[in-house]
């Protein structure tokens, strides 16, 4: 078997973002020595991008230089993928699992006729033929095994459940694709403004790979303070409970859980969140998750990987002191 795999490229400043990074990873393994990847770029200003994929091994892209196409939605770029994935003979594409990559499989289940999955956490190929995918499901409360068989597959993966591929130095040959034409209706809705939320000084919660969150055991705003230097000593990202957010102590942006936003960093470190089932949805797929709370009985310790018992407002700040003294990070 020798498969050809179509890798979307998404650009945020100009860079490919981690989640196509991570993408790329999936498809050179699908792929093996035997097969091939080929990337795809839409958009204007691409030869950053073009580079970039070639350094992450991926040496044949399909661009599509359009202006229209940097603020167009999932349904405009559609086209040009099923495109671009006809004129390479792919049998697979492979997207990131952000909101762009979720809403281009399901048009892609219809413009291409594929077979798709979203929220792929594992994928290899099946005995039986065709692809094997896991992805969790209800919540993160199990995980579903699904074979997507045909001749034609589409998958987002999961942020951070895949890495990246090691950077190296292959040389990457863009090929310009024209066609075919988009039908004015797809580009109807475009994006005019990118507005910033209320977010903390370290990374974007949603594509974090270390998550401090804190609850309402942090007490008060003030308290709050705590989790935002322990996640300052580890270069993390902030979230909260709906508690914390309710109570007006941190904007709604950062809230994780059933009503706020779905994390799956490699590391998820909840202080003085009781663990509602509300909260543990939106982070139980984290592939390790510590908990500090003063309750042995909390929720939260049943979904941890590592639990402290004890008074947060002692563990934290001296866990952050010895974080940063072996980060050798200047005391904060």
């Amino acid at each position: 078997m020798t498969p050809s795999i179509l890798v979307v490229g998404e650009r945020l400043s100009g860079h490919l973002t981690s989640a196509t990074r991570e993408a790329v990873g999936v498809a050179l393994a699908l792929a093996g020595p035997e097969g091939s990847v080929v990337g795809f770029l839409a958009g204007s200003s691409l030869d950053r991008s073009v580079t970039e994929f070639g350094e992450l091994g991926v040496t044949r892209i399909r661009t599509r230089e359009d202006p229209r196409l940097d603020a167009a939605g999932a349904g405009a770029i559609a086209v040009s993928v099923v495109a671009s994935a006809e004129a390479v003979s792919a049998s697979v594409i492979v997207t990131g699992g952000t909101e762009f990559g979720r809403d281009l499989t399901g048009r892609l289940a219809v413009r291409w006729s594929a077979a798709v999955a979203n929220g792929v956490t594992e994928a290899t190929w099946a005995d039986a033929g065709g692809l094997r995918v896991l992805r969790p499901v209800y919540g993160g409360r199990a995980t579903e095994t699904r074979r997507l068989t045909g001749s034609r597959i589409a998958i987002a993966i999961r942020p951070h459940a895949f890495a990246e591929p090691t950077a190296g130095a292959a040389v990457a040959i863009a090929e310009p694709d024209a066609g075919p034409e988009i039908p004015d209706p797809l580009l109807a809705a475009r994006r005019t403004e990118v507005a910033a939320a209320g977010v903390s000084a370290g990374p974007a919660l949603s594509d974090a790979s270390i998550v401090v969150s804190g609850g309402r055991g942090v007490r008060d705003a003030n308290g709050f303070r705590l989790v935002e230097a322990l996640a300052d000593s580890l270069g993390a990202a902030v979230g909260a409970s709906r508690a914390v957010t309710d109570a007006g102590w941190r904007p709604s942006s950062f809230q994780v859980g059933q009503t706020g936003k779905a994390v799956s960093p490699q590391l998820y470190i909840a202080v003085g969140i009781s663990g509602a089932i509300q909260h543990i949805v939106g982070m139980v797929s984290s592939r390790v998750i510590v908990a500090v709370n003063n309750d042995s009985s909390a929720p939260i310790f049943r979904v941890a990987d590592y639990g402290i018992v004890g008074d947060l407002f002692q563990i934290v700040p001296a866990l952050t002191k010895e974080i940063r003294r072996v980060r050798g990070l200047p005391a904060g």
